[in-house]
């Protein structure tokens, strides 16, 4: 395992510790449902920017990619990503950075071009969002695919998204054309989570509730997300609590 970088956002001008979204960690099928749907579109040499405690990257590990680099700013979250992917088991060439991605993408590109760069959760936390895409399309080798999932719908932003350093909600076009801009070619976009809209805007719109509890992320992951995902993966819902979308090099 290689290290690099430094773990203060260079964005924001602030040190990210990432506690507040610890609780997402406990969102297993909700995490797997994202994963199946970058799947068809995954290269082998993969980039994931914002790793947090390695939730989202062990899974990514079980398909088994050639290279994976974890990209993590927070240095309380580095430490415990560093040790959980330390002690699994597996044939992936995994490097970690205690960085961003703009500070590291230039020594990531030089040791194995990336294919594939993923995004969860955290793009919606870069004040020039644009700038990051272009970042990664510099990064990406011709071809090459970024995997983005962020929060939607610009007026259930709330307190909560405030508390976390969330820069904006998002609509599906607004992104799409940000990525367009950037240099991508859309190939998939779509809303994610219909039935979160409603319990989302009460808690952190009505109110103002500005914590995620493990015990609510448990309930919803383990009772509701397996219905929402059978009935969207049926019918693609009109609207969503987030936007996924797979980028194309052009």
């Amino acid at each position: 395992m290689s290290q690099g970088g430094a773990s203060r956002d260079a964005v924001h001008g602030v040190v990210y510790e990432g506690r507040d979204l610890e609780a997402m960690s406990f969102a297993e099928n909700y995490h797997r449902w994202i994963l199946e749907i970058f799947e068809p579109y995954l290269g082998s040499r993969l980039v994931e920017v914002g790793a947090g405690t390695g939730a989202f990257s062990e899974l990514i590990l079980g398909r088994r990619p050639e290279s994976l680099s974890l990209v993590e700013p927070s240095e309380e979250m580095y430490r415990i990503l560093r040790g959980r992917v330390a002690g699994l088991e597996t044939a992936t060439q995994v490097s970690t950075y205690n960085s961003i991605f703009a500070q590291v993408a230039d020594e990531i590109d030089g040791v194995r071009r990336p294919d594939s760069i993923i995004y969860v959760n955290v793009l919606e936390h870069i004040a020039d969002d644009e700038a990051e895409l272009k970042i990664v399309r510099r990064a990406l080798c011709d071809g090459g695919r970024a995997f983005i999932f962020v929060p939607a719908l610009p007026w259930l932003y709330g307190s909560f998204d405030e508390r976390i350093g969330h820069c904006r909600r998002y609509t599906k076009g607004e992104l799409e054309e940000k990525c367009r801009r950037a240099g991508f070619r859309v190939l998939r976009s779509e809303y994610f989570d219909l039935a979160g809209i409603l319990p989302w805007w009460i808690k952190y719109r009505l109110l103002r509730s500005r914590k995620m509890e493990a015990g609510g992320v448990k309930f919803y992951d383990r009772f509701v997300v397996p219905a929402i995902k059978l009935a969207e993966t049926t019918i693609p819902p009109p609207v969503g609590k987030n936007i996924v979308l797979i980028g194309e090099k052009v």
